[in-house]
């Protein structure tokens, strides 16, 4: 499998060769290096650990972190005939291809508190008959028995800053000597948001 981290950069658009236009996301992907490499008969489990983005500043590198000094530290489940990778690899957007289909993984935009209408879609009530300063409102959450809210119910409340995973993305160009990948469609996360992009 192969994956890689990056950092969503901004939306922009290409131009195909039969001269239609096709959004794309701009993603810095890596260089990121191998820092751990976990076996089953010591781990339990088998899994790569990669690390992306270095940090320069020494005051900023703990004891605990030799040998990773690293911002971002993430580790990807293979199994042992999948790859073989040794610490200190250096993986890259040349791990990639033009065409390949890619999952990627970020936290979505964080929303704030928000109401039922945007939070869920709900359509509000009516804006005349009787209803005065009530369009966004809830309404009824529940019933004459039990006499509760039952669990699950949608209400209003705190909204995005969730993990979520696209899946079916392509990759349309690959910027080698700038580690760029512009891939078609949109990813979760504002800029600058931290991404996980492995092969499907």
């Amino acid at each position: 499998m192969k994956f890689i981290l990056g950092k969503k950069i901004e939306m922009t658009q290409v131009f195909s060769e039969k001269g239609k236009v096709i959004p794309v996301t701009l993603v810095e992907a890596g260089p990121c290096v191998v820092t751990q490499i976990k076996i089953a008969d010591k781990d339990k489990y088998e899994a790569v650990q990669i690390g992306f983005e270095k940090i320069e500043k020494k005051n900023k590198i703990k004891k605990t972190m030799k040998g990773k000094e690293f911002k971002y530290l993430k580790e990807q489940r293979i199994s042992d005939n999948e790859q073989k990778l040794k610490v200190g690899d250096r993986i890259d957007v040349a791990f990639f291809q033009e065409g390949d289909k890619v999952k990627i993984s970020g936290i979505s935009k964080g929303k704030g508190f928000q109401g039922a209408v945007k939070r869920w879609g709900f359509h509000g009530r009516n804006a005349s008959h009787g209803v005065k300063h009530e369009q966004r409102t809830l309404g009824s959450v529940g019933s004459a028995y039990p006499q509760r809210v039952i669990k699950g119910r949608k209400m209003p409340g705190r909204m995005g800053a969730d993990r979520i995973t696209v899946k079916n993305l392509k990759i349309v160009k690959i910027d080698k000597e700038n580690n760029l990948l512009a891939v078609k469609g949109a990813v979760p996360g504002r800029r600058g948001t931290l991404l996980e992009i492995r092969s499907e």
